[in-house]
């Protein structure tokens, strides 16, 4: 399987803070990846040089093989923010329609209905203004707007962050079934709950450093422990033992 987007090296610094530090590993094509860590651990620093938002101080990345610098690079890609603010003074549907002509989708009704449906958000709110939007209705707003893009890779930052528990589910759903349809989706969570659930795989960062490649399971084998949220905490601690081989294995 090729990889979807490829992180070489990253490194980036404000200041004296370093905040990504060599960061290297891929996403493969087809999956649905996790990016773990604590508050400050540089997921979103990360992310924002994917998008070219910020600049690497040393290292490369690559989205389906062309570098991440160049705009066409990121033309299969749609984007929601760690903190989305929609335009306070458009309709939610003004909104919608919008960002499906960025996406270069027709913003047909039926395809609108049915994203916010699938999200669910109340058809009642597309006729008002998003500075009304509490924070969940928000950010399903924004979640609407992925699912209209027909990309075929997601980048989504905390998509989970103030989305009650029906939402949560529908978000899940409609996740699983990017990935049936081919798509790549890169999310970052502090939910190791969701993590273990969705992802093939996942990167623990922690102080800007890889501390962990791969999926729940073997991370559990690794450090001796049963559960995720032990694990997490363990791979925090220092550096990952290689897998513990079954008694009687050759």
């Amino acid at each position: 399987m090729s990889d979807a987007i490829e992180f070489n090296g990253v490194s980036k610094r404000f200041g004296k803070q370093e905040a990504l530090r060599s960061v290297s590993f891929a996403v493969p094509s087809g999956s649905i990846f996790g990016l773990i860590g604590l508050n400050g651990a540089g997921k979103t620093t990360l992310i924002k040089c994917l998008l070219d938002f910020k600049f690497p101080d040393s290292g490369g990345i690559r989205i389906f093989a062309e570098p991440a610098t160049q705009a066409r690079a990121r033309r299969p890609l749609a984007y929601l923010p760690e903190r989305f603010i929609p335009p306070w003074y458009m309709t939610g549907l003004e909104y919608l329609q919008m960002m499906s002509r960025l996406y270069g989708v027709a913003p047909d009704p039926q395809r609108i209905a049915a994203a916010v449906a699938a999200i669910d958000l109340d058809p009642k709110h597309l006729v008002k203004r998003v500075g009304s939007y509490s924070k969940g209705s928000g950010q399903k707003l924004g979640i609407a707007a992925v699912l209209l893009s027909e990309r075929n890779l997601l980048v989504l930052d905390e998509p989970m962050s103030g989305l009650d528990p029906r939402a949560r589910a529908c978000l899940k759903s409609e996740i699983k079934g990017a990935h049936s349809r081919g798509a790549t989706v890169l999310f970052s969570s502090h939910s190791l709950a969701d993590i273990e659930e969705l992802c093939d795989s996942f990167t623990l960062l922690h102080e800007g450093e890889i501390r962990y490649i791969g999926g729940a399971a073997d991370l559990c084998l690794r450090t001796g422990v049963t559960t995720l949220d032990a694990a997490f905490l363990k791979a925090l601690e220092g550096p990952i033992p290689a897998a513990i081989r079954a008694s009687g294995g050759t």
